[in-house]
């Protein structure tokens, strides 16, 4: 039996409107927020570099935080098989504009997979009082923040004394830029493709496991041959590798904002009091900087 992994299926990518409302007025704009001042050396962390992946396409450099906290099974998936170098020369078969760009198959086109076992479904995590999280919002019932630079929705902290282990049932938003694990109709299929989200698609939360997000090159990302699939492939990753295994002179230097520190904080005020009235923000609507050298 050949394996078919299955993105998103065909209901959702391609549901038709159910109907044509007449467009809202716009809301009464704020007045323009005046700029965060520039962070300092305190609001900057240094990512861990066993948990980045540095993919060097044809069309550029991408960087990549893994993040266990989230899908720790396939984290250590997509690192082992970096390790190997089985990622090297694969290409994006699948690359779908304003959803993402499909990759990590040996055959280049969607049935292939590697010789490892299959990774169980990882489509929502726990998190617990040492899990890093900075909140965005407060919903009462659930809290919206970061993991790092990966935007999550968990149930509200104020839950986890009552449940078994202390903790709380989280899911990540696919925003732009989140890295997920490409699997076929049966949730537990996911092996070593992966896709890179080019925009916002929150159809798959809850329903695709995330391992991690792109810090640096989403132009990269969203500069990929679109097709579905890709009439003759020829943007592909030429190598892959986990920045930890790289020699310490061949490092790129990475520093990521806190999103626990004040000058995020400052950030998310600053943000919301530019949206206009009436409207909330998302994860999706907060930048993370980031400095590569």
């Amino acid at each position: 039996m050949r394996f078919v992994p299955v993105l998103i299926s065909a209901a959702l990518a391609a549901s038709p409107a159910l109907s044509q409302p007449k467009p809202a007025p716009p809301a009464p704009a704020k007045p323009a927020a005046t700029a965060s001042p520039a962070p300092t050396a305190a609001d900057w962390r240094t990512p861990n570099p066993a948990d980045v992946l540095v993919i060097d396409t044809n069309k550029g450099r991408v960087i990549v935080e893994m993040t266990p906290e989230t899908a720790p099974l396939y984290t250590a998936r997509v690192r082992e098989l970096a390790q190997a170098k089985f990622y090297d020369g694969l290409t994006f078969f699948r690359v779908i504009d304003g959803f993402m760009a499909q990759t990590g198959d040996p055959e280049n086109r969607g049935t292939g997979q590697s010789d490892k076992p299959n990774v169980p479904g990882e489509f929502q995590f726990r998190r617990g009082p040492e899990t890093p999280f900075a909140l965005l919002a407060d919903q009462s019932v659930s809290e919206l923040g970061f993991i790092k630079t990966m935007p999550v929705q968990t149930q509200s902290m104020a839950l986890a004394p009552l449940t078994r282990d202390g903790k709380v049932s989280g899911f990540v938003n696919f925003c732009q830029g989140v890295a997920g694990a490409a699997r076929g109709e049966d949730p537990d299929t996911a092996n070593s493709q992966f896709y890179l989200m080019r925009d916002h698609y929150p159809a798959l939360d809850r329903r695709y496991a995330a391992f991690g997000r792109v810090i640096s090159g989403l132009d990269v990302v969203r500069a990929i041959k679109v097709g579905e699939p890709v009439a003759d492939p020829q943007d592909r990753m030429l190598t892959v590798r986990v920045l930890s295994d790289l020699p310490e002179k061949d490092r790129p230097k990475i520093r990521v904002i806190d999103p626990a520190g004040p000058w995020f904080k400052a950030e998310i005020a600053r943000v919301k009091a530019a949206a206009p009235v009436g409207t909330s923000v998302s994860a999706c609507d907060v930048n993370i900087p980031v400095e590569v050298k």
